[in-house]
């Protein structure tokens, strides 16, 4: 789930909390260019503070406008739309004739703002039902993985999908896993760092950023890579490494990935197609891992990581050829 709609909630939950009254706003549909896509949050206070975006700016302005005149005086969820016009769509910043359909909920008890957020902070994915008539909600435990529909009005329900989108799990707590770790935070990735040494787990020092003790392939089996989930391995050390990304190779994990240089990722390939892995499961590591920007230092090397993780979670193809021999 995007960070900034975290905070979102976070700061819903608070203003209940002192006993203000507030409003969730999420984007449930664009035609069109949009700023902000599907699910995207924003939260307004009765006394004006607002938190998160659903446009770039003129839409959030119009809707503390009409809580300026207007007030939260509704007791029930409605539905906005902005753009149905040229004329209000250049009004509203819409690019390109865009139109942007907004569910606007009043927020109380009966919204579970607190029970969604300890879930989510729980790592859990839930699935939340709002009753356009009432405002009444339902949570329910979510599938494996995020739906690519987050957000979907079904009569009088809305069903929005929360949780945890892109997970990197790094195989090893070492400094170059701790820059990446960082990175990775900064975009929105839940990370995670295996180590079953305890001389590496000691130092580990990522605010937000777990160090399991573990064998590296028992945990990959365990948290179950979907195809938002990428898997590094750092530590140079076959034992660890090696059978890690083997069960991340078997997994639809959309990025596989190991340090080390062109003559050690090609033992590498060799030892895994031991493990019985097929030909087209092995040329899915990217060995050596990272796009050749000529990084020598960690900070560097995490950020050529980073980019290759980016290049291929949007399809872009990065020839063998340009590889880094790092």
């Amino acid at each position: 789930m995007d960070s900034m709609d975290l905070e979102v909630l976070k700061a819903a939950r608070g203003w209940l909390l002192q006993g203000l009254r507030c409003e969730l706003v999420t984007v449930a549909k664009t035609w069109g260019s949009s700023p902000r896509p599907p699910g995207s949050m924003l939260a307004l206070c009765e006394d004006g503070r607002v938190v998160g975006s659903v446009s770039g700016g003129c839409i959030e302005d119009d809707l503390i406008a009409c809580i300026r005149r207007e007030g939260m005086q509704r007791r029930v969820p409605d539905i906005l739309r902005y753009g149905l016009s040229a004329d209000e769509a250049h009004r509203f910043g819409l690019p390109c004739g865009g139109t942007i359909e907004l569910v606007r909920e009043p927020l109380s008890s009966r919204s579970r703002i607190g029970e969604l957020l300890h879930a989510l902070e729980h790592q859990q994915l839930i699935e939340r039902r709002l009753r356009i008539d009432s405002g009444d909600v339902e949570l329910r435990a979510g599938a494996p993985a995020l739906p690519q529909e987050l957000v979907s009005i079904a009569g009088n329900n809305v069903v929005t999908h929360h949780g945890p989108r892109w997970r990197l799990l790094l195989i090893g707590a070492g400094q170059l896993s701790a820059f990446l770790a960082q990175i990775a935070m900064g975009m929105d990735y839940q990370v995670s760092v295996c180590d079953p040494r305890e001389e590496f787990r000691s130092v580990w020092q990522v605010p937000g950023v777990p160090v399991i003790h573990a064998m590296p392939d028992d945990l990959v089996i365990e948290m179950r890579p979907d195809a938002c989930t990428a898997v590094v391995a750092l530590t140079h050390d076959p034992k660890l490494d090696d059978l890690a990304l083997m069960e991340a190779l078997r997994s639809p994990a959309f990025y596989v990935g190991a340090i080390g240089s062109l003559d050690n990722n090609a033992r590498r390939r060799e030892r895994l197609a031991l493990f019985d892995l097929a030909p087209e499961q092995i040329v899915r590591l990217h060995g050596p891992v990272g796009l050749p920007i000529g990084s020598k230092t960690p900070a560097e090397i995490a950020v050529s990581v980073i980019a290759e993780m980016t290049a291929v979670r949007h399809g872009i193809v990065v020839p063998s050829a340009m590889k880094k021999a790092g």
